[in-house]
C-alpha cells in the first residue's frame, strides 16, 4: 500500500453518503456519524453527513485535496463485506450497479468537480455490501451494522497514510452530533423498534 505524504495545508473531507430511510442504504451516513462520535481530528479535516444531497456536495468536494467517502456499494459480495477502492477506481464503483439516485448524483459530483478544475488529489471509498435496501424506515441489518467497526478502522488507517491522526475522543465526549431531530442512529433505531 502506497503511503501518501500529507502537506501542511492539505484539506481533507470525510464524507458519508446514503439514505437512512432505506435500511442498509444508510450505511455511509451511519458510518460517518459513528466516526465523528468516536474521533477528534485536526482542523484541516471536515467530517460531513452528505446524505442524498447529490450535486449540492460539489463545492465541498472541490475544496478537498483528499476525499474519504463511506457508502453502501453493491460489489456483488457477501452482505456486510467492506471493500476499499482508491483514486481512479472510485468513480467506477459509485457509478456501477446503482442502487439509488444518490450514487448517480455522487458520480456527477466527482465529474463536476473535475470539469471545474478542482478534483481531489487522492480519493478513498470505504464501501459496504448491503443486504436489505427495501425496509422503509428500518435500521441497518446485522451484517451491515457489524461492518461499521472494520469500516471505521479502515478510515483511520487511510487517514494515517495521509498523515492524519484520528484521536479517540475522551470517554463521555461524543462531540456535537452530525445528525439532529431524532435521526441520529440511536434515536432513530429506538423509534423504529417501538
Amino acid at each position: 500500500m502506497e503511503t501518501t505524504i500529507q502537506t501542511a495545508d492539505a484539506r481533507i473531507l470525510v464524507l458519508g453518503i446514503g439514505n437512512i430511510l432505506w435500511a442498509d442504504e444508510g450505511f455511509g451516513v451511519r458510518a460517518v456519524e459513528e466516526f465523528h462520535r468516536r474521533y477528534l481530528l485536526p482542523p484541516s479535516v471536515t467530517v460531513l453527513d452528505g446524505g442524498t444531497q447529490g450535486l449540492y456536495l460539489v463545492q465541498f468536494v472541490r475544496e478537498a485535496d483528499q476525499l474519504l467517502v463511506f457508502d453502501a456499494i453493491d460489489y456483488g459480495l457477501e452482505p456486510g463485506t467492506v471493500k476499499i477502492v482508491r483514486d481512479d477506481e472510485v468513480p467506477k464503483f459509485t457509478g456501477a450497479k446503482k442502487m439509488s439516485l444518490h450514487q448517480t448524483g455522487f458520480q456527477e459530483v466527482l465529474s463536476a468537480a473535475d470539469l471545474l478544475g478542482s478534483y481531489p488529489r487522492h480519493l478513498a471509498l470505504v464501501g459496504c455490501q448491503p443486504l436489505d435496501l427495501e425496509d422503509w424506515g428500518g435500521p441497518l441489518t446485522s451484517p451491515v451494522r457489524a461492518a461499521l467497526e472494520p469500516a471505521l478502522e479502515a478510515a483511520v488507517q487511510i487517514l494515517a497514510e495521509w498523515g492524519i491522526v484520528a484521536t479517540p475522543r475522551p470517554e463521555g465526549d461524543e462531540g456535537v452530533g452530525l445528525l439532529s431531530h431524532d435521526i441520529d442512529s440511536i434515536s432513530f433505531e429506538r423509534r423504529a423498534g417501538e
